[in-house]
Parts: structure tokens; sequence; C-alpha cells
């Protein structure tokens, strides 16, 4: 089991995961802090909660977009694909 110390806000986590995971946890956290930054600079002192959960629905915001351009990749993808050949008959003897 791994371990990471992480601070969001000025406020320190300290955090389990699996091992091996512990550098992923750091970016994730990061990237977390990064966004409850800009919106504590935009916002000014609305309180932790609601900074934490503003970040969250960004982060949320980020993934249902990711998910909808797949999507539209795999959409896109798939009807440049051509058919299957069509079975060739086979000879009569």
């Amino acid at each position: 089991m791994g371990h990471v110390t992480v601070t969001v806000n000025g406020r320190t986590y300290r955090l389990q995961c699996d091992a091996g995971e512990e550098q992923r946890l750091i970016e994730l956290a990061t990237h977390v802090g990064h966004r409850v930054d800009g919106l504590a600079v935009e916002f000014g002192a609305i309180g932790d909660e609601r900074l934490l959960l503003l970040a969250a629905l960004l982060v949320a915001d980020e993934l249902w977009d990711a998910r909808e351009r797949v999507a539209q990749l795999e959409t896109a993808d798939s009807a440049r694909r051509l058919p299957p050949p069509l079975p060739v008959p086979a000879k009569e003897s």
C-alpha cells in the first residue's frame, strides 16, 4: 500500500493508494490543486468546501468533454472503415 502527502488550498492531506500509483495520485492532486487555486483567485474566500466542490465540477466537466470527444472520434473512425469484403462464391466442379 502506498502513501502520499499532498497539499490543496493550504491544507495537507495524507492519502493511501495502491503500490506504484503514488506519482499518479500526486499528479492528480496537483491538477485539482491548480484548479482550486484558480478558483480561489477568481472567487476569493468562499470556503474550502465550496472551492473543492467547484474544482470537482470543473474536473468532471473536463471528463465529460473528453468522453464526448472520444465517442465522436470512435464514431468517425467506424464510419471511415470499409465494410468487410463479400465472400467469394465457391467454384462449382
